[in-house]
């Protein structure tokens, strides 16, 4: 799965010029359960919209030229937007409310955080891990990032590596201070970190010493500790002509390395990110809050990957008609970002084993990948949900 940048880069205090990008494609995609009447949508507010960020709205720290004109057209003469919008991304190594106002900075609209939707951010709902002590493993200010998901004791692989100086062998220069070791404690891996080795290292030490990290090896313990992953993207795309290494690929690294030392399978607690159903679902419960809390007849997802937001808006999508809902989603595939189709999948592999990652339980299905439609840009994407939505239509 490929992530789009947004979260270890800061935030300009100007906004960036509009640049032009090589042809990549949006995709889109509608959930549909239950026919529902076009005409009501827009004045009933029955309608929604979940936006990918990077690859759809941004390219690093620009601004896709199309992203404003698309913004512009979603929002009244009071620059309130129509119906309910939430942009739901896999970064993570920011604050919501940091993201909204940069988000709000360079698109030139007014987005509130409670309209935003971080890979981590379906950990608020998760409290029956806060009041444990987490270890937690990303950039950026990760222990503030905890704290406001609800976790009350929290220690960061830097502070691991003090207390442990002599496991981090790759740094020569460090020298011994104290022992003490978190304990027990559950494994939240927020993102991609800078330092890989060290965190791949110490985070080895912690699984295979029950969350004893200066004790000897014990590759015989019969439960693994808890952790919980956000963002499995193997690759996000910025600046670069070609996708970078993301946390996906990360966790691969640690996943090899855990099943060379063990023979066995690392494990999660839960996954989090696009395409998860937990946060399509933490998604949806935003947009209905935006709606006073009542149901959506149509959910519109815009992105650029087709392993994470149209796999996921596509399996949420089932997952609502097998419960029966009366919400449907249409999905929109972009092509500024990762998708490009002049760059096609090589035929021969399977796209789950070169583009997605990390949840084993998920079986991708060719019906699963293909989006509703697929447009130039979110500009055309947003045109064609106001078509759809006319009620001329």
């Amino acid at each position: 799965m490929i992530r789009k940048p947004e979260e270890s880069r800061p935030e300009p205090s100007e906004p960036e010029p509009e640049l032009m990008f090589p042809s990549s494609f949006l995709l889109v995609s509608n959930w549909s359960v239950l026919p529902t009447s076009p005409v009501a949508h827009l004045s009933g507010r029955q309608v929604g919209v979940l936006f990918d960020v990077d690859g759809v709205l941004l390219r690093g720290g620009s601004v896709i030229p199309a992203a404003r004109r698309a913004l512009r057209k979603l929002v009244d003469q009071n620059q309130s937007f129509l119906f309910p919008v939430v942009f739901v991304t896999n970064a993570g190594s920011c604050l919501r409310h940091h993201k909204a106002q940069q988000l709000s900075h360079l698109l030139d609209v007014q987005i509130a955080p409670e309209q935003v939707v971080l890979s981590h951010s379906p950990l608020h709902m998760m409290e029956t891990f806060h009041h444990k002590c987490v270890l937690v493993s990303g950039q950026g200010p990760v222990t503030q990032i905890a704290h406001t998901l609800g976790f009350q004791k929290v220690v960061t692989m830097e502070e691991l590596s003090e207390q442990h100086p002599l496991l981090d062998m790759v740094d020569h220069s460090r020298r011994p201070t104290s022992t003490v070791s978190p304990a027990n404690p559950t494994i939240i891996l927020f993102g991609e970190p800078i330092r890989w080795e060290t965190n791949l290292q110490l985070i080895v030490d912690v699984l295979l010493t029950n969350g004893r990290p200066g004790c000897v090896y014990d590759a015989r313990l019969s439960a693994q500790m808890p952790i919980l992953a956000c963002n499995m993207d193997l690759l996000w795309m910025a600046e670069a002509p070609s996708p970078r290494f993301g946390h996906g690929m990360f966790l691969l690294c640690l996943e090899s390395i855990y099943r060379k030392l063990t023979g066995r399978r690392l494990e999660y607690e839960a996954v989090l990110g696009k395409p998860s159903l937990l946060t399509y679902q933490y998604a949806e419960q935003l947009l209905r809050q935006q709606n006073q809390n009542h149901k959506l007849s149509t959910i519109y997802a815009v992105g650029d990957n087709l392993m994470t937001d149209i796999y996921g808006a596509n399996l949420y999508n089932r997952y609502l008609a097998k419960h029966h809902t009366d919400t449907m989603s249409d999905t929109k595939l972009v092509c500024t970002g990762v998708y490009n189709p002049q760059s096609p999948l090589p035929g021969d592999q399977n796209v789950s084993e070169t583009m997605f990652h990390g949840q084993n339980d998920l079986k991708v299905e060719p019906d699963l990948v293909e989006p509703s439609h697929m447009v130039e840009d979110v500009e055309a994407a947003v045109d064609l949900m106001l078509q759809q939505e006319s009620p001329n239509t």
